[in-house]
């Protein structure tokens, strides 16, 4: 075949389901999902390149592109309990605006689902309240790129708050 689009077509049809198959042995179905659809992007984009036969190439593929993730979700984990260890019962008994304002549970599952780099991000400006300079210099960027970064990240933040039910609730007034 010397048209891109049916090597890719016939690629796709003969091996998808075991590419598939191949993921959901090891992650849940939307991550599968995920890593088949990704795999197959890889393809496409190297497709003068696939050995043949080709399946031990995809299913290689697959295997990497799971492992990353599974590392991506330790790490924001990992961040996520960290954050949880450095807070303190004393910060849990204090008044705390953001509690009246959004469930801790919702904000804690919408920091989880972000990438690490925007909690990253967040983390340094809001929680250790390092200017843009130090936290540009922390995160290996330049200062103009750790603001986008920031911007870009609170979006996120407030957009899988939204999401996820995190909706604000009314606050009382002082008068009732």
């Amino acid at each position: 075949m010397d048209d891109p689009e049916e090597r890719f077509t016939d690629l796709y049809d003969r091996h998808y389901r075991s590419v598939l198959g191949y993921a959901l042995l090891r992650a849940e179905r939307d991550v599968a999902e995920d890593v088949s659809s990704e795999t197959f992007l890889v393809a496409w984009r190297r497709l003068g390149e696939l050995p043949e036969p080709s399946l031990p190439w995809l299913l290689g593929v697959a295997r990497n592109l799971l492992a990353k993730q599974r590392d991506s979700r330790h790490r924001r984990q990992a961040l996520v309990d960290r954050i949880a260890a450095l807070t303190t019962s004393r910060d849990q008994q204090a008044w705390d605006v953001a509690e009246h304002v959004i469930d801790r549970e919702s904000a804690l599952e919408a920091l989880a689902a972000l990438p690490e780099q925007d909690v990253e991000a967040m983390v340094f400006a809001t929680w250790y309240g390092l200017p843009p300079q130090q936290a540009a210099s922390v995160m290996g960027c330049s200062v103009r790129t750790y603001n986008v970064r920031l911007h870009r990240a609170r979006k996120r933040l407030a957009r899988a708050l939204r999401l996820g039910g995190g909706a604000p609730r009314p606050v009382r007034s002082l008068e009732s």
